[in-house]
């Protein structure tokens, strides 16, 4: 849905997997076995990815000003078992979260968290204000101050109600 470049990073996962599902036709990249591959998830995994995806969907438009779009999980509470672990390149020393070796979508998800907070990155992912949207995309306006995934589409559906309002 979005024209954005995508988030920079480990955010691009987040913002991947809060974009797997279009809220306006209901298609969920999820059902299909392409998409389950691209995040390493088998079906069996499905119900908690789902979860997953609802509560970083509701952090996002915490970001953005906006209450949750539903009762959901804490992401907190999702991530409070994700295995991590710390890596320390030998070569300089440099260390950073990561996922546990084989860890699930769960682990990856809180090392992007970990990593964009460090980076200053996470709160400039967002979700769409737009009720029938709410798709992620990275803010890079200079004030962080983005309403829409695209000003294209969801910005201009916005302005117009608001003008055929008056």
């Amino acid at each position: 849905m979005s024209d954005r470049s995508p988030a920079p990073g480990a955010l691009e996962l987040v913002q991947a997997l809060v974009n797997t599902v279009d809220l306006e036709s209901g298609a969920d990249a999820l059902d299909t076995a392409e998409g389950r591959a691209r995040f390493g998830l088998a079906e069996a995994d499905l119900a908690g990815a789902r979860e997953l995806r609802e509560s970083l969907r509701a952090v996002l438009l915490a970001h953005a000003g906006h209450p949750p779009h539903r009762a959901v999980t804490s992401l907190g509470e999702l991530l409070a078992a994700a295995p991590l672990v710390v890596a320390v390149d030998t070569a300089d020393g440099s260390a950073a979260l990561t996922a546990a070796s084989g860890g699930p979508l769960a682990s990856r998800v809180a090392a992007a968290v970990a990593q964009g907070l460090i980076d200053g990155t996470w709160m400039r992912l967002k979700a769409c204000e737009a009720a029938d949207c709410h798709w992620a995309y990275y803010d890079r306006s200079p004030a962080g101050r983005g309403r829409w995934c695209s000003m294209q589409v969801c910005g201009a559906r916005a302005k117009m109600r608001r003008y055929r309002a008056k």
